[in-house]
């Protein structure tokens, strides 16, 4: 399906009928179709799945007569509000995460729960990027291929087949939108929302002690490491993923 936005004619996933809807922003690798392994499990929850393919991913195409580049967390409102959506639980993965920070910093009134996977969240604080760049120093860490960055060695491993999969729907970055907010960790510790910290032992974007850093620091926040696991939860353990969010979600 497709929203026209601003910019942008904005595609959409659009399943399970009417019930609360769930969003999904996916990560700078992929699109919305890297969330079939949750589809099922959300939609028989009884919950409307919703998944964007963000600006400049995926089947969402720009007008470049349009204003651009925007920002995603004011692409999501628009999306919302011309569904006619009131409240709605928030879930994104990696750069999807750092979106979805942004848009609960804006429009927190939007939502019942937050989730946020295998994400570095966006802080900007300089220690935090100092980290940052011990932890996957340049250009090293950004020469290696997508699928040794992004998943854990467990998986590739004993899932040859389900790699190569995810190498399939992999894409090149789309160029950064701009952040409706400065992100930091006293920006952190204004978000009210119920929120759900995912991350997998074996991440190499974040680790479970950089996952502590946010813990700390949102205060209605539970935080849950997920084990023989890398930067994408959602796709090397959806079982374990779909449970603990369906968990969190279902008291919200």
């Amino acid at each position: 399906m497709e929203l026209a936005l601003p910019g942008v004619r904005l595609w959409y996933e659009d399943r399970g009928g009417r019930g609360v809807a769930a969003i999904f922003l996916h990560a700078a690798s992929g699109s919305s179709g890297v969330w079939q392994h949750q589809v099922p499990a959300f939609t028989k929850a009884g919950y409307r799945f919703l998944a964007p393919d963000r600006r400049g991913y995926g089947r969402s195409a720009i007008d470049a007569a349009g204003p651009q580049p925007g920002t995603a967390a004011d692409d999501l409102e628009g999306l919302v509000k011309g569904l006619g959506i009131d409240r709605f639980h928030l879930v994104g993965t990696a750069a999807g995460g750092i979106v979805a920070t942004d848009y609960a910093l804006s429009f927190p009134q939007r939502l019942r729960s937050l989730v946020i996977a295998n994400s570095i969240v966006g802080v900007q604080d300089p220690d935090y990027l100092e980290l940052g760049r011990r932890l996957r120093p340049a250009p090293q860490f950004e020469a290696l291929p997508a699928e040794f960055r992004e998943l854990g060695p467990t998986y590739r491993a004993a899932n040859p087949e389900g790699m190569l999969r995810w190498m399939a729907l992999a894409q090149p970055r789309a160029p950064d939108q701009k952040m409706r907010n400065r992100v930091t960790f006293a920006a952190l510790e204004t978000i009210k929302v119920p929120t759900l910290l995912l991350t997998g032992d074996a991440d190499l974007y974040t680790p479970p002690p950089v996952l502590k850093l946010f813990k700390d620091r949102i205060k209605n926040s539970k935080s849950m490491v997920i084990a023989e696991c890398g930067h994408s939860a959602y796709w090397e353990q959806p079982e374990v993923f779909n449970r603990a969010v369906l968990a969190f979600i279902g008291k919200h």
